[in-house]
């Protein structure tokens, strides 16, 4: 991991205090960038999100979706897990912590928004991170690579759909002109781009590829440590005067974050499938697009929504949450070979 990768809480923590002391002593001029829109897209944001996105596209090798035919059983618990259970899971989730426990302690008047927010954090499975993830586990690099392609294309069609549904469910009006110029902004039009640079960069060569990448890396984590400054200035009022609201709010995600991992990661042992093959596919059932939600939050809700600020909460909590899965499924690798093993001795048997 980069340091800006390893000291992400630590970053945000930082943009948090930064964004609400430059908001409250500068009001004017952040309100003037929140009035920079274009069809309810925010500019300033739009352009900080593709450069926090397109970096990470580049690395997405979408011919690598031939291998998935090698891995049919842990594709497939990948799949189940990031779109039927988890965007659902959180729904259940949001409904029980915001709308039920935790309404006394939030502001009645942004519950729904909070809610959305939630659900948009879980719509989409995480695409750049998940790659450290997988290494820090010996995960294989092929599998996480065709499982995270294969997510990219299902997401181009299905986030827009669940989102909706979702949000539906939960009785939350979105506007659907709004939530498809966010897909096509956030995620259609990154991918061409990303694809044409990555075809563009390969034919000069993997070390030149290589290169270039080390060297536009950083400004992922960059753009999105600017853009969290934004949101904090206009979040800093809510929080001062509600300062619980984040731990509030992390409390779902974190066991949204510990429930998928561990789902994916005995439902992998139970199909026996190899422990480097139910490592990335519980740590992308676990990890989540962040800055899609950020984006897709800000161009639905806005800068001072709650839905904004519960997906940046979803920023503040990744890295720490993520590198304990990682060592829970490392420390338990003879622990899920004896299971996995077990599974393959008894079909064989039973064959």
């Amino acid at each position: 991991m980069s340091i800006f990768e390893r000291y992400l809480t630590v970053w945000v923590f930082f943009c948090i205090v930064a964004g609400i002391a430059l908001g409250q002593s500068a009001p004017g001029l952040f309100h003037a960038i929140g009035r920079m829109e274009v069809a309810q897209v925010n500019l300033p944001v739009g352009l900080l999100i593709w450069v926090m996105i397109i970096p990470m596209l580049i690395k997405v090798d979408f011919g690598a979706l031939h291998e998935i035919r090698n891995h049919i059983r842990g594709i497939g618990i990948t799949l189940f897990v990031n779109w039927l259970v988890k965007p659902f899971s959180m729904a259940f989730l949001a409904w029980l912590f915001i709308r039920n426990l935790f309404t006394p302690m939030l502001s009645v008047d942004q519950l729904d928004s909070y809610i959305a927010g939630l659900i948009l954090l879980a719509a989409a499975p995480c695409t750049a991170m998940v790659f450290v993830w997988s290494r820090l586990t010996n995960g294989d690099p092929l599998f996480t690579l065709s499982q995270v392609a294969l997510n990219d294309s299902i997401m181009v069609f299905a986030f827009a759909p669940i989102v909706g549904l979702l949000l539906g469910i939960s009785a939350i009006t979105v506007s659907w002109d709004t939530l498809f110029i966010s897909v096509g902004l956030y995620i259609v039009i990154p991918v061409i781009l990303a694809q044409i640079g990555r075809r563009s960069l390969l034919a000069k060569g993997q070390q030149s590829f290589d290169a270039v990448m080390e060297k536009i890396g950083p400004w992922s984590v960059s753009a999105l440590l600017v853009t969290l400054v934004l949101l904090f200035a206009f979040q800093g009022e809510a929080i001062v005067k509600q300062p619980l609201v984040i731990g509030l709010l992390a409390i779902p995600i974190l066991i949204q974050v510990f429930f998928n991992s561990a789902l994916a990661y005995l439902l992998n042992r139970t199909a026996g499938e190899k422990h480097n093959i139910a490592c990335p596919s519980a740590l992308i059932g676990a990890s989540n697009f962040f800055e899609l939600a950020v984006a897709t939050a800000i161009s639905l809700f806005g800068f001072e929504s709650g839905a904004a600020l519960a997906t940046v909460v979803g920023v503040l909590i990744e890295v720490p949450a993520m590198l304990f899965v990682v060592k829970v499924v490392n420390c338990s690798k003879d622990w899920y070979e004896q299971g996995a093993n077990a599974t393959l001795v008894t079909a064989g048997n039973n064959n």
